[in-house]
C-alpha cells in the first residue's frame, strides 16, 4: 500500500481511504449486509487501507436521519481492528441549531461508534453560509475543547459549496489540519476544484477526495462516447482506474475515498493504489482526460457555467442547480434530482413563469425559459 502525508495531522494514511457511505446492503439503505460489508472492511485493513470514514447521515432510511453507518463501523472495528486504522467521522452541521447540541452529537458518535475518541473530526458538507452559521455558533470553540479533552484528535471539514467560499473558510480559522473535497477529472472546475485543492495543500492541509468516480457513475456509467477515449488507448485501464489514477497523479491529494460495495471493486483499487503515485502521469496523459470531458460536454443539453448571474430568480428557481440535473439526465440517462448528492434541488424548474429576465442576464445566451421546460419535461416523465 502507498502511504502519503495528511498535511497538519503529521500522520501517514493510506492512499486509498474506505469511505462507509456506499456499503453492500439488503434492499435499503438503512440494512447493511454487515457480514459482506465486515469482510470488505477487514480485507481493506489487512491490506493496508488505515483511514475509515464514516458520517451520522450515510446509509440512512431517508434524508437528515441518523443512518446506520456509525453503528456498523463500531461494530466492525471491535476489538484490535480499531487501533489498527485512523477513524473519521463528521459533525452533522446541517441539523444542528444551537451550540450545546455540538456536545450531544459527539458524546451520541463516540458511543455509535464504540470508542473512547475519534482520530479525524470534520464539519460536514459546509458552504459559506453554513460555515457562517457554524462559525457564530461557536464552532472553532467547541472543536479545541474536545480536542483539548482527548475527544477527538484531528480538525478539518468536508465542502460543498463555492470556490470563494472554500478559500475562505480555510483562511478563517488556523485550527484546519485537513479537508475533504470532490474531486475528479470531470469536476476540475467545480466547488473547491483544482484551485481550491492546490490552496489547500500550499497552506499545508492534507486533501481527501471524496467522489473519485462521481458515484460510480466514471466506472460503470461512462457513456459510449466517453468509454471510447479509454478504449483507445493501450494501457487497457478499465475506466475505473483511468478516474482513480488521475486523483492519485495530483501531489496535493493525500488520499481518496472509494465506497467499495463489491470484492471485486476493492481488489481493483488496492491493485492501483500501488503503483498510482503522484506525477506518474505526463503530458499526453492530460489529452486523454480532456478528450472525455470534451466527449461528455457534447451530450450536455445546457452549456451553463455556473455563473449565477441569473439568480436570484424572482419566482425561486434554482437555474443553474436545474440545468446541472438536465445536463446529468442527458448524460447519465438518470432521473438525478440531486446536484452534488448532497444538495436537494427545491427551486425546481416547475417554477419558472417564462418571463425571461434570466436570458437577458446569462452571458452565455442560453435559451433558459426552454431549457426550464425540458427539465420540467425530463424529470416529470422520470418521476
Amino acid at each position: 500500500m502507498q502511504y502519503r502525508r495528511l498535511g497538519k495531522t503529521g500522520l501517514d494514511v493510506s492512499a486509498l481511504g474506505f469511505g462507509c457511505m456506499r456499503l453492500p446492503t439488503l434492499g435499503a439503505p438503512e440494512k447493511i449486509d454487515e457480514k459482506e460489508a465486515t469482510k470488505l472492511l477487514h480485507r481493506a485493513i489487512e491490506a493496508g487501507v488505515n483511514y475509515i470514514d464514516t458520517a451520522w447521515f450515510y446509509h440512512a432510511a431517508s434524508q437528515g436521519q441518523a443512518g446506520a453507518s456509525e453503528p456498523f463501523v463500531g461494530r466492525a472495528l471491535s476489538g484490535t481492528w480499531r487501533d489498527r486504522v485512523q477513524l473519521a467521522t463528521k459533525l452533522p452541521q446541517q441539523i444542528l441549531k444551537v451550540r450545546e447540541e455540538m456536545d450531544g452529537f459527539l458524546e451520541q458518535q463516540l458511543e455509535r461508534l464504540a470508542t473512547d475518541h475519534i482520530d479525524l473530526y470534520l464539519i460536514h458538507g459546509l458552504n459559506g453560509k453554513a460555515w457562517d452559521r457554524m462559525r457564530d455558533l461557536g464552532v472553532r470553540e467547541f472543536l479545541e475543547k474536545a480536542k483539548h479533552r482527548g475527544l477527538i484528535g484531528h480538525l478539518g471539514f468536508s465542502f460543498h459549496g463555492e470556490k470563494d467560499d472554500f478559500t475562505r473558510i480555510v483562511d478563517e480559522y488556523s485550527g484546519w489540519e485537513f479537508c475533504q473535497i470532490q474531486y475528479n477529472y470531470l469536476d476540475t472546475e467545480n466547488q473547491a476544484g483544482r484551485a481550491g485543492l492546490c490552496y489547500a495543500a500550499g497552506k499545508g492541509l492534507g486533501v481527501v477526495v471524496m467522489e473519485p468516480l462521481q458515484g460510480g457513475r466514471l466506472a460503470t456509467g461512462l457513456p459510449p462516447q466517453m468509454k471510447a477515449v479509454f478504449e483507445g488507448r493501450p494501457e487497457a485501464w478499465s475506466p475505473a482506474e483511468w478516474a482513480l489514477r488521475f486523483v492519485w497523479n495530483e501531489p496535493g491529494v493525500s488520499l481518496l475515498l472509494s465506497g467499495m460495495c463489491a470484492a471485486s471493486q476493492l481488489e481493483e483499487n488496492l491493485r492501483v493504489a500501488e503503483s498510482a503515485l503522484p506525477g506518474s502521469l505526463g503530458d499526453e496523459y492530460r489529452t486523454v482526460y480532456e478528450a472525455a470531458g470534451e466527449a461528455m460536454k457534447k451530450l450536455r443539453k445546457a452549456d451553463c457555467t455556473a455563473c449565477r448571474y441569473c439568480q436570484p430568480c424572482p419566482f425561486g428557481v434554482q437555474i443553474p442547480e436545474c440545468l446541472a440535473a438536465l445536463n446529468a439526465s442527458s448524460i447519465w440517462n438518470t432521473n438525478n434530482h440531486w446536484v452534488t448528492g448532497y444538495t436537494p434541488i427545491k427551486g425546481r424548474p416547475e417554477l419558472c413563469t417564462q418571463c425571461g429576465a434570466c436570458e437577458e442576464l446569462c452571458p452565455q445566451s442560453l435559451p433558459i425559459r426552454a431549457l426550464l421546460k425540458e427539465t420540467a419535461e425530463v424529470f416529470s416523465q422520470k418521476g
